[in-house]
């Protein structure tokens, strides 16, 4: 379980990047979940890799903007 207190906000840029990457990689849901817990460790962050895939769900089903990404990232991220 994550302590939002203790994760920060991510810069919208990174979070853009990491939208347009994963929109335009063609990857499956596990490879985007990959992609997304490496966003994460690369920030200092772990994250349970079955929330991750959660998270991949979400982002799938819905047109998910920026603040959206935000959201998710924190519900699952935890410092490492």
């Amino acid at each position: 379980m994550t302590n939002d207190s203790r994760v920060e906000k991510f810069p919208a840029a990174a979070l853009s990047g990491l939208r347009m990457e994963l929109m335009q990689s063609g990857v499956d849901s596990f490879q985007a979940a990959e992609m997304i817990t490496a966003f994460l460790a690369s920030r200092g962050y772990g994250a349970d890799p079955a929330m991750v895939r959660e998270v991949v769900t979400r982002l799938e089903s819905t047109a998910c903007p920026v603040d959206c990404i935000q959201k998710e990232l924190e519900r699952v991220a935890w410092t490492m």
